[in-house]
């Protein structure tokens, strides 16, 4: 068993927000090798990159320990994605659509992953307020794969 920390940037904004944020730290709880989540404040921010008219979002990051032989990344994306599907995040065509609950890998060990629909870290961690500032309530040292800087540096640039 090989056991690695892995983070998930968790946003709602449709719906009870704070409750579909509960529901999903239970979820990764479920998925942890020791049912554990360390899990920071929660956040509301406003919506980037939506359509008009979105709500302001709920965010939150949790780190559990995966053990990598039965939860490998695209395995734990997958059931990510069906979680989602399972509170009623439905597919869109129009681009962050609101969405009950939105759950994203930001990193899996100091794995790289670049395959289609699967980039480890996400893409844009490094550039998100609404990531990097409850991340840095966990790991504010943490130097994301691709990155240079910590998680509290790269949080600072955004300010």
């Amino acid at each position: 068993m090989s056991l690695v920390p892995a983070g998930i940037a968790l946003g709602s904004n449709q719906g009870d927000r704070a409750a579909e944020l509960n529901v999903a730290v239970a979820f990764l709880r479920s998925l942890a090798v020791d049912d554990r989540a360390r899990v920071s404040s929660i956040l509301e921010t406003a919506p980037v990159d939506c359509p008009p008219g979105s709500p302001s979002f709920l965010n939150a990051v949790a780190e559990i320990r995966i053990d990598t032989e039965t939860l490998p990344p695209l395995v734990l994306l997958e059931k990510l994605k069906a979680f989602e599907a399972s509170r009623g995040r439905v597919g869109s065509s129009e681009v962050n659509a609101p969405r009950p609950l939105d759950l994203d890998i930001i990193y899996y060990a100091c794995l790289t992953i670049d395959e289609p629909g699967l980039m480890i870290p996400h893409p844009r961690a490094h550039l998100r307020r609404f990531v990097l500032e409850p991340l840095a309530d966990l790991r504010p040292e943490l130097v994301l794969p691709r990155q240079t800087k910590t998680v509290r540096e790269l949080l600072e640039l955004l300010r």
